[in-house]
């Protein structure tokens, strides 16, 4: 299954464009961003975990990041409410549930293999985040020489400076977020290839927003 497999070409969906559809596994839906591949592949999704529903255990032989939108996510680990950002490295395997319901942000298979970090972050917690000299709020996530992740939380018509050079991905979060003079409200997501330089602002309203940079130069237009 291939959708929004050409990461030479920038991909956006926006909230009214969601089509959510049935996981193999009962009161799981997915909202497919992008994918290459069949059930087990690199994907981009939003994953929506109806009350009670879960996975059985299972591997992340690519590794797993995930953004908890709403509800609590769970796992043997512990509870997740909105807000929490987890890193799964390759290799790690869990079982996950919500007893409440939850969506999530998820990508599956993007990691390096020989990456090694579990990662637990609550944006929530106001420690987490730091101020810009350019006066904007930032809440790192994970940095390493081929991706950095972050929340972005820009004042109203605020410019985010976003060096494109090796692509880019955002979801709004909260607020809106203009793109060469688009509006992209809360649950839009927008993927920027390798070189592209847009430019990027917050709406009347401000937006809060997650940044992933860096991570597209290493991916190939799926043939």
């Amino acid at each position: 299954m291939y959708v929004n497999a050409d990461f030479a070409q920038r991909a956006s969906i926006t909230s009214e464009q969601y089509q959510w559809v049935a996981s193999p596994q009962g009161g799981v839906e997915r909202m497919m961003l992008d994918r290459l591949g069949a059930e087990k592949a690199r994907a981009t999704s939003l994953v929506r975990y109806a009350p009670g529903s879960r996975f059985p255990p299972h591997e992340h032989p690519g590794g797993e990041e995930i953004l908890v939108l709403s509800g609590t996510f769970s796992d043997e680990m512990g509870n997740y409410p909105a807000g929490w950002y987890l890193r799964n490295p390759p290799g790690s395997s869990h079982q996950p549930f919500s007893r409440e319901g939850a969506t999530i942000f998820v990508k599956l298979w993007q990691m390096p293999p020989d990456e090694t970090r579990q990662v637990r972050v609550d944006t929530g917690d106001p420690a987490a985040w730091r101020r810009e000299e350019e006066g904007r709020e930032v809440c790192p996530l994970f940095s390493s020489a081929g991706e950095r992740v972050c929340l972005q939380r820009l004042a109203p018509r605020q410019v985010l400076p976003l060096e494109t050079a090796r692509g880019a991905e955002l979801l709004v979060l909260s607020g809106e977020m203009r793109l060469d003079g688009q509006a992209y409200r809360e649950g839009s997501w927008v993927r920027l290839p390798v070189g592209e330089s847009p430019e990027i602002a917050a709406g009347d309203a401000g937006v809060t927003c997650y940044l992933k940079a860096g991570h597209l130069a290493t991916v190939t237009e799926a043939r």
